[in-house]
């Protein structure tokens, strides 16, 4: 296999479902039971090979050890999915907020010193 390969980009692609059940179950400590609850509470949704068998990202085994940190100390499997769902939406949220604050704060610092030349119709458009 040379490094141009098709394989070769995937291995560093946190989206490729790599992971078998049972291997994916073994890496987060889990049973597989496990891992088809979280299914069942849409936390994640595993890819499904040509047979028909789960396959799990990198990306959604970080989501699923988050669930299984909360369901270890005693929270229900529910629970702790729509607990990791409402933390992405959280974080999501901050972000969209702290881009917008910024391009907020960029066009009072630039509008301040320009604003008298110009067309006069109002901001531009393309």
């Amino acid at each position: 296999m040379t490094a141009d390969s098709p394989l070769s980009g995937r291995l560093d692609d946190d989206d490729y479902p790599a992971y078998t059940m049972g291997r994916a179950a073994e890496m987060l400590g889990t049973t597989p039971g496990f891992l088809r609850a979280i299914g069942e509470a849409r936390l994640i949704t595993p890819l499904r090979s040509e047979g028909g068998h789960r396959r799990y990202s990198r990306y959604q085994l970080r989501i699923a050890a988050r669930a299984r940190e909360l369901v270890d100390r005693g929270t229900p499997v529910e629970a702790a999915c729509r607990i990791v769902i409402l933390e992405d939406q959280l974080e999501e949220a901050q972000r969209i907020n702290a881009e917008y604050r910024r391009t907020a704060q960029q066009e009072s610092d630039g509008s301040g010193s320009g604003s008298d030349s110009g067309s006069g119709s109002g901001s531009g458009s393309a």
